[in-house]
Formats: structure tokens, C-alpha cells, sequence
């Protein structure tokens, strides 16, 4: 079996030609640079879309591109995500020394994710979970690009609790180095003014810390969400919404959206500009 994961959406999701990528990615985090604050702070997680790049691309730049320059900064990119095509108890991993993308492998962090499997018995090795999932790839490109030394550790979402997803996140964010990114879309399939009302209603419940009111009806990734925020009930966070729009406003027709969302996630809000 190789050792590297293999792209199952590149040229579907997003372009597959490295040169192309190269080019989209450098545009587009230019133009996110352009919209968003200047921040001093690094947000400590973001929270982005996973569908295709010219749906919900632009969206998921005004994340990453807050990561920019932070190199020095960022050791491990813990990315979780929801399993959309094969179920599975718990959260799962993967065993390969590396993830494929385009612009390059990204090497996994076995060191860290070999310390989870053994304090945690629902999470668990998952290669076949993982190998034609989007959710986590399409945000690998961006972290290659921004943070070219920077290892990943893939998380899949699958009938997980609340509060195992706290634990694993708790345990994970005390760690100096290991970043987050919590890949989600919005509603899906409504039609476009039903679907800006119900994500206006999501991003004020992520706003509010209101995770108990999350749902696979508003955020596909609802229970990575949840996770972070229940992590950090109580802790001094300040959450930044970035953007929100949906496919009706990219390149899709009106009458079946699917919404899309970016938050910044900063845990020394003082830092905050």
C-alpha cells in the first residue's frame, strides 16, 4: 500500500494542474487580503467551506489568507471535516506518512496523531473513509501553498458525541504550534432567499457560541463546529465572520443553494486589532 494519500477531487473540485493552482490560489488570497481587516493576531482555528473552488473558494480565502505569513507560527493543521460517503462510529484518521496535492505532498503528523489513538478509543485508523472524501482535501491546497512546511492531521466526523469531540479538541488546542481548520458548508439545496435566511440564523448561532442549536440542517460540519465551541465555553474568544454568501451568488442558479461561510476564530481577543 503507498504511503501517501492520494487527491480524489483535484480537477473536480479544483484545478488538478499545479501551475493553475499556483496562479488561483495567489489571486485569490490576494483579493481576500484586500476585503478583510488587517489583523495582527493569528486566528487560532478558521472556519471554512469545502465545496468546489468556484463555488465557495473565494469564501474559504478569506480564511486562510489570515494565515498568511504565519510560518513560524503554525507547526500542525488539524483539519476535521464531515464523512459524507462512508459512516463510521466516532472520529477517524488515516495511517499514510503524507497527503497529495498539486503544489506538493504535506507530510502528516504521525508523532501527534499516534498520541490521540492512545488516549482515545473512538478515534481510529480509517483509510477507506478518507480516500474519496472532499471535505478535508479541498483545504490542503490552501495550507500547502500558505504554510509549505506545515504538517496535517486529518479528522473525519462520524457518529461522534458532542462530548468526545470537546475532549479530542481540548486536548488538542492546549498544544503550542497546532492550528485549526473546521471545514463546513452551510444549508444545502434551499431555495436562495430561504437558504440567506436560515445561514443568517447559523451565523448568529456560531456568533453567540450558540452551539447546542447546530445542526446537520445548517452546517454539514456542524459537529466539528460545535466541537470547537463547546471546547472553549467559558475561555476568552472572539469570533470574526469574514464572509457569507452562497452558490446562487457564485456560480450556481438561485432556485437549489448551497450557503457558505467563513469566522475567524482568535483566542486572545486583546490581540485583536
Amino acid at each position: 500500500m503507498t504511503s501517501i494519500r492520494a487527491t480524489a477531487v483535484a480537477g473536480l473540485f479544483y484545478p488538478d494542474n499545479a501551475e493553475l493552482l499556483n496562479g488561483w490560489l495567489a489571486k485569490t488570497l490576494g483579493d481576500a487580503a484586500k476585503g478583510n481587516k488587517v489583523e495582527t493576531a493569528i486566528p487560532r482555528a478558521i472556519i471554512v467551506p469545502h465545496a468546489g473552488y468556484i463555488y465557495s473558494g473565494e469564501t474559504a480565502a478569506k480564511g486562510f489568507e489570515l494565515w498568511k505569513g504565519a510560518q513560524d507560527k503554525i507547526r500542525t493543521v488539524v483539519v476535521i471535516g464531515p464523512a459524507h460517503r462512508v459512516g463510521f462510529r466516532g472520529v477517524s484518521t488515516v495511517d499514510f506518512a503524507a497527503l497529495a496535492t498539486p503544489l506538493g505532498e504535506l507530510g502528516l503528523d504521525a508523532k501527534l496523531r499516534d498520541e490521540l489513538l492512545q488516549r482515545f478509543d473512538f478515534l481510529s485508523i480509517h483509510n477507506a473513509a478518507h480516500a474519496d472524501e472532499h471535505s478535508l482535501e479541498v483545504e490542503l491546497p490552501f495550507i500547502k501553498y500558505l504554510l509549505p512546511d506545515a504538517q496535517v492531521l486529518p479528522l473525519l466526523n462520524g457518529s461522534v458525541s458532542v462530548q468526545e469531540e470537546v475532549d479530542l479538541i481540548r486536548d488538542l488546542w492546549r498544544r503550542d504550534g497546532v492550528y485549526f481548520v473546521i471545514s463546513s458548508d452551510l444549508s444545502h439545496f434551499l431555495e436562495y432567499d430561504d437558504a440567506r435566511k436560515v445561514d443568517a440564523e447559523t451565523a448568529d448561532l456560531i456568533e453567540a457560541r450558540g452551539w447546542q442549536a447546530l445542526s446537520g440542517e445548517k452546517a454539514c460540519g456542524y459537529k466539528g463546529i460545535q466541537g470547537v465551541l463547546a471546547a472553549l465555553e467559558g475561555q476568552s474568544l472572539q469570533i470574526e465572520r469574514l464572509q457569507t454568501l452562497n452558490s446562487g451568488d457564485t456560480a450556481g442558479d438561485k432556485s437549489r443553494v448551497v450557503g457558505y461561510g467563513a469566522w475567524a476564530l482568535y483566542e486572545n481577543p486583546h490581540e485583536v486589532s
